[in-house]
């Protein structure tokens, strides 16, 4: 579509006559919305405005209830999010059919604080996050390792990560790009910031960056991870006292007794996974169900399943699992999967795949705050690899996959309820 055609298309939608002025609007996340992934920006907005909205979960995909002025009507005309004017007596109906099924209205207070963990030079990959959240219009921080070992953490309610290693061996990148300037580049720079820091090496830097998130979801903090960080992050809060990180990472040999000496109380997800202590193997455990980067390893890419939750006994992983479609196709990624074997008694499976020895999306609480890690690294490129282009969200504006990642983002909205079990 040429420029033009996109200007005359919005002139046309903002002259089309708008809904009956109403008390509400009702924000459709059924197959009758236009735009799913711009109207949790919407929904953000209002937020932002210190306006109340409703998430209805279970009642039409997961739709959102939002206050009736022409701001709110202006925004959802220009992103082409699809709205309906709903009256108060048209809302007593929507509430009484909410009432009587497998649906719940859960009310979101405020906009949460977002940041997303990223390096300050821009890596040859893309975060399915960041891409999530510019497209959506929801503002976001970032964060790097200074922040997160200063106070950078304190000022947010909402944590990303995404592809970091948090063990200190880089993703293993060294075993096919340890002679790209990238490569190098970032390996220099993360050097130069443990030595910053105090730190006698990248293992060491990360380990302790790990162990501030941790802290930041102990006291309370909403921490969402996607692709390799999910793996990395809970060997890194295991392996504490334990060096398992290969030559290229920081000259450090790996320790032939690191499984013995992990510690999987201070791990959120995971436990009894064993460490890849080959560092010319391109995996960091057997926690990955996939291994996508090792041949011979490598398991084909199916559909996951989304898990039915009961709105009204279990509104959190409903709200994390609200969606128009329950089957989506499967994506890799640095970690594609999680083994049912290394999960942690009461990790909420919240997606998994028929038949398999692994499952995709899972959910915990961690002292006062709680984790979500999604496997695989982006939900619109299931082969993704270095150097490929960015995903254009323009065209996948109803993606069910990118819906998951923004259900986390409006989590921290909700007004806690107590659990009816």
């Amino acid at each position: 579509m040429t420029c033009k055609a996109r200007v005359v298309m919005v002139v046309l939608a903002l002259l089309a006559p708008l809904p009956a002025w109403a008390q509400h609007l009702l924000v459709p996340m059924d197959d009758a919305q236009r735009n799913h992934l711009k109207a949790y920006g919407l929904t953000y907005a209002v937020l932002k405005a210190e306006r109340k909205s409703e998430w209805f979960l279970n009642y039409r995909g997961g739709s959102f209830l939002i206050p009736d002025n022409a701001e709110f009507r202006k925004k959802a005309t220009l992103d082409g999010v699809t709205v309906e004017a709903v009256n108060d007596g048209e809302l007593a109906g929507i509430r009484a059919e909410i009432a009587g099924g497998n649906m719940e209205s859960v009310v979101l207070e405020r906009a949460p604080r977002i940041a997303i963990y990223t390096p300050p030079n821009a890596p040859p990959w893309d975060d399915a996050v960041t891409l999530a959240l510019e497209y959506a219009g929801i503002e976001f921080t970032k964060v790097w390792d200074d922040e997160v070992l200063g106070e950078g953490l304190a000022k947010i309610d909402w944590l990303h990560l995404f592809h970091e290693d948090f063990t200190g061996q880089l993703n293993k990148l060294h075993i096919a790009y340890r002679d790209q300037p990238w490569f190098q580049q970032q390996r220099a720079q993360m050097m130069a910031t443990a030595r910053k820091n105090g730190y006698a090496n990248v293992p060491a830097l990360k380990k302790a960056v790990a162990d501030r998130i941790r802290a930041f979801v102990d006291k309370g903090g909403f921490l969402f991870a996607m692709c390799g960080a999910t793996e990395t992050l809970d060997l890194a809060l295991a392996a504490q006292k334990v060096d398992i990180a290969g030559p290229f990472a920081d000259d450090t040999p790996v320790d032939e007794r690191a499984d013995e000496k992990l510690d999987w109380t201070r791990s959120m997800a995971f436990h009894n996974a064993h460490i890849e202590k080959n560092p010319f193997v391109n995996s960091m455990s057997d926690i990955d169900g996939h291994q996508v980067n090792v041949p011979g390893r490598r398991q084909p890419l199916g559909a996951f399943t989304l898990f039915a939750f009961s709105a009204k006994f279990d509104p959190v992983a409903a709200m994390l699992t609200q969606d128009h479609r329950s089957v989506i196709p499967d994506y890799y990624g640095v970690t594609t999967s999680f083994t049912k074997a290394t999960l942690k008694t009461g990790a909420t499976v919240l997606a998994f795949e028929e038949g398999a020895p692994w499952v995709k999306y899972i959910h915990g609480d961690y002292g006062k705050g709680s984790w979500t890690f999604l496997g695989g690294h982006d939900p619109e490129d299931p082969q993704h690899s270095i150097n490929a282009p960015p995903t254009d969200l323009s065209l996948h504006p109803n993606s069910p996959g990118y819906r998951l990642i923004l259900n986390n983002v409006l989590f921290p909205a909700a007004k806690k309820k107590p659990l009816k079990t």
